[in-house]
């Protein structure tokens, strides 16, 4: 059941990377009686793509994944959404993609009509918006070329460094470089899913890069990246 945010956008963990990181406190205040938090369980629908832009949300804990569905029915994942990341499609009439909890997750979310009248009175939040629309534009793109042209182990170093510099600052620990430890939030199956591969060759470039020395693996969860130049060579 949703939650009345109330004074929780003044505790946010996220708050400074969010598109209401620039507003006011009378503006958040403003905010807080159009919004609502809910907490969803891995699995859980957020947004179904296609249906009539109803809702918007903030991330604020938690991995979703945005998804659209093929000519042939089959599922295209389209990119991960981290702590701070923005769902849904203001000012539009139909939702573009689908998104689904990957993990358990806690989401602030709007009425789309709400949302939409704050922003046209709040060009700040309006410029913030157009500046994470862009950058949701060049991580696509990266994300395309990530799926159709990088083989299974530029996949996985570039995996394992996009999930450092994302999850680390929703955190606040550093930057996982030699002796970080950073946990995973998906399972190895999750993480084919999301790659486009099997979860065999999941594991065996896991493996192969533990044997290069660029990670190591202290559970099944962890990874502490040792190497991240040597990573960040084979990515490009």
């Amino acid at each position: 059941m949703p939650e009345a945010l109330t004074n929780f956008c003044q505790s946010c963990t996220v708050r400074n990377r969010a598109i209401c990181g620039d507003l006011h406190d009378d503006e958040i205040n403003v905010l807080n009686k159009i919004g609502r938090r809910r907490w969803v369980e891995a699995g859980e629908q957020v947004l179904w793509e296609g249906d009539d832009a109803v809702v918007v949300a903030n991330v604020i804990e938690g991995l979703l994944k945005l998804s659209t569905q093929t000519s042939e029915g089959k599922e295209q994942i389209l990119g991960i959404a981290y702590p701070s990341d923005f769902l849904g499609r203001p000012f539009g009439e139909t939702t573009p993609y689908g998104v689904e909890a990957l993990t358990p997750a806690l989401v602030c979310t709007f009425q789309r009509s709400d949302f939409d009248h704050f922003a046209r009175e709040h060009p700040r939040l309006e410029h913030k918006l157009l500046e994470r629309t862009l950058s949701e534009l060049d991580r696509t793109r990266r994300w395309m070329l990530l799926l159709g042209r990088m083989n299974a182990e530029q996949k996985m170093a570039t995996f394992l460094l996009d999930m450092a510099d994302r999850l680390v600052p929703a955190t606040c620990a550093p930057m996982p470089e030699s002796n970080e430890v950073m946990e995973l939030p998906l399972t190895r199956q999750q993480i084919a899913d999301v790659l486009g591969l099997t979860i065999e060759t999941v594991s065996r470039q896991f493996t192969k890069l533990r044997k290069e020395g660029l990670i190591d693996l202290p559970s099944r969860r962890d990874v502490r990246i040792i190497d991240r130049a040597g990573l960040e060579a084979l990515a490009s």
